[in-house]
């Protein structure tokens, strides 16, 4: 098909509902490590890797290279029958999660899945129904998920399941008190208490959250945040739901996973994106006495796939024999660094955050008011396509850019990066500028 067969035919026969970046479409062609090539040729040099997704590179020649001997092997047998791919990524996981206290998973195909297994398996567990999530969070767009979900844009239809309460999210930047950290007391902590005595029974199934919130835009929260949190919690009998479809596998640095960063023993965590590097698959992890709580019998078709689950255990290996963890710390603080920089050049900045190898840019029309630059914002995608590199874009008022590259770049990659970024910056600051005179 043509570049324009490929685009007339995703508008005839796709849902509506489903978008993409940018004017015109742009049609993906191939890719290799860091790169992308659009059907015209061109060359763009990917700090997104698909929402997340692309942990060790495009086309990784080691995770590939075990898929194609699997597929040649095994290619489907369902939950029903056990196999060594799917047993050998449930053994390696159970050995890297934090505390090493979660050695029991149940594989689906996505984020969304993983997280209806959890609020599942909480309410199962506890004999409760009611779950706390945070406002600006997101958890997939099944109607559970979408419920769990607390931006507008991302509730479609009637989202009407009862039990599910939203409290105050850390977002320092735009703090809905007004105030600023440390003086603040972390005082949106404490929202999560309020929320539970105010508006459910006072004893929950759990409480589910992003270590960092990626749709909202990788809002980040202070590192007292989710140790309060945690205590509160559990002293309402609910569990600790970890939400890593973002953050997982090394991608905020130095740590396996998100929420480890902030010294919290979670009960579940849900993963999906960047563990198999493209494959669909998604993951719930507990704690074996919650596991156990989901009774009965169960069945996912192509959850614990032979190849999915092959293609994920060979990027934890590769992660681990590579190092890819440390090297996003590293390489995500050099990042930083040239983020602030350009922070530093450009007013159109409002802030700059994130951790690791998963960052972001707020684009406010002053930083006194704080007035989400949404049209800038979008902008700047168009910008930053011009100049040969590909981000996302979040935030609750659509004014965040997304930064996500493979775990696997170099300094080199993000000398190039950055200064094509700083090239876009000035092209939209001179087209704002056109506008208002």
């Amino acid at each position: 098909m043509t570049k324009e067969e490929i685009i007339l035919a995703s508008r005839n026969h796709l849902f509506p509902s489903v978008f993409h970046y940018y004017k015109e479409p742009l049609v993906i062609d191939h890719a290799k490590d860091q790169f992308v090539w659009d059907a015209d040729g061109n060359q763009y040099l990917d700090f997104f890797g698909g929402i997340v997704t692309i942990s060790v590179g495009h086309c990784n020649e080691e995770v590939n290279r075990k898929v194609h001997a699997q597929i040649d092997k095994l290619q489907h047998v369902s939950t029903v029958f056990a196999n060594e791919p799917q047993a050998a990524l449930a053994k390696k996981l159970a050995q890297i999660t934090p505390g090493g206290k979660l050695t029991k998973s149940f594989f689906t195909n996505s984020g969304t899945e993983a997280n209806e297994t959890a609020i599942l398996t909480a309410r199962c567990y506890t004999g409760s129904t009611e779950i706390v999530a945070l406002r600006y969070g997101y958890h997939g767009r099944s109607s559970l998920a979408m419920n769990l979900t607390a931006q507008a844009n991302w509730r479609l239809g009637p989202v009407t399941q009862a039990g599910i309460v939203h409290a105050v999210n850390a977002y320092c930047y735009r703090c809905p008190y007004g105030l600023s950290y440390p003086s603040c007391g972390v005082k949106c902590a404490g929202d999560v208490e309020e929320v539970i005595r105010t508006t459910t029974s006072g004893r929950i199934a759990g409480f589910i959250a992003e270590p960092i919130q990626g749709v909202a835009g990788f809002v980040t929260p202070p590192k007292e945040y989710f140790p309060i949190v945690a205590d509160i919690v559990k002293k309402y009998g609910g569990l600790f739901i970890s939400d890593e479809v973002q953050t997982a596998w090394g991608r905020t640095g130095g740590k396996w996973f998100g929420i480890e960063q902030w010294g919290v023993q979670p009960d579940i965590i849900t993963s999906a994106k960047g563990l198999a590097n493209g494959s669909p698959v998604g993951v719930t992890i507990a704690r074996p006495e919650v596991a156990d709580a989901l009774k009965g019998a169960t069945i996912s078709t192509f959850g614990g796939n032979p190849i999915t689950t092959t293609a994920a255990k060979a990027v934890l290996d590769f992660i681990e024999d590579h190092k890819l963890s440390i090297n996003a710390a590293e390489v995500g603080a050099y990042l930083r660094q040239k983020l602030n920089e350009l922070k530093e050049k450009h007013p159109i900045i409002g802030d700059v955050r994130g951790m690791g190898l998963l960052q972001a840019i707020e684009l406010v029309e002053d930083r006194e008011s704080k007035k989400p630059a949404a049209a800038q914002t979008a902008a700047m995608l168009e910008a930053t396509r011009e100049n040969r590199i590909l981000i996302g874009k979040g935030g609750l008022y659509g004014n965040v850019l997304r930064i996500s590259p493979p775990m696997n770049i170099a300094k080199s990659d993000v000398d190039v990066f950055a200064e094509r970024l700083d090239a876009s910056f000035a092209q939209v600051e001179k087209l704002t500028a056109a506008a208002h005179r």
